[in-house]
C-alpha cells in the first residue's frame, strides 16, 4: 500500500517531494501534494522528513 498524504496536516514544505527517491510526488489541485500509488515504492522517506507528520502508510 502506497503512502499518502493528509491535506490537512500538510504545509506544503516539498521536503518530502525533494527526499522521493523515485519521484512519487506531484502537485495536485485538490491538496499541494498527493502521492501517486502506482510510483510509489513504500519506503518511506517521505514519511521520515515530514515535519508535520502529514504522511501515513505503507
Amino acid at each position: 500500500m502506497a503512502y499518502v498524504i493528509d491535506p490537512k496536516q500538510c504545509d506544503a514544505c516539498a521536503l518530502c517531494v525533494e527526499e522521493c527517491p523515485v519521484n512519487a510526488i506531484h502537485l495536485s489541485d485538490q491538496a499541494p501534494f498527493v502521492i501517486d500509488p502506482t510510483e510509489c515504492t513504500d519506503c518511506g522517506s517521505c514519511a521520515d522528513v515530514c515535519p508535520r507528520e502529514a504522511i501515513r502508510g505503507g
